[in-house]
């Protein structure tokens, strides 16, 4: 069983950073994908970005491209977004996710942290 702990969200203006870190333990964290995703109140969580085990595969929803950077330190067991030029449509509950190796879904999840950005 792993457990996800998201860290580092907060209240920010709109074109400030932000670094999530998401540390996990309990599992062997460099044989997960890991992924972050976001939700908005009364919308679905959707997805932000993806980095597979070795790191050396990364992908990212449009909406966030050239802004958002996804990376892993295995030795720390940690998943870190580096989230630049942030906007309002940014805000949201992130949640960082681990993906066990050949799976199509994610399986552990965190509780999420609160990025707001105001304009």
């Amino acid at each position: 069983q792993v457990q996800l702990v998201e860290s580092g969200g907060g209240l920010v203006q709109a074109g400030d950073s932000l670094r999530l870190s998401c540390a996990a333990s309990g599992g062997t964290f460099s044989s997960y994908a890991m992924g972050w995703f976001r939700q908005v109140p009364g919308k679905e969580r959707v997805f932000v970005s993806t980095i597979s085990r070795s790191g050396g595969s990364i992908d990212y929803a449009d909406s966030v491209k050239g802004r958002f950077t996804i990376s892993r330190d295995n030795a720390k067991n940690t998943v870190y977004l580096q989230m630049n030029s942030l906007k309002p449509e940014d805000t949201a509950v992130y949640y960082c996710a681990a993906k066990r190796p050949g799976g199509y879904q994610y399986d552990y999840w965190g509780q999420g942290t609160q990025v707001t950005v105001s304009s």
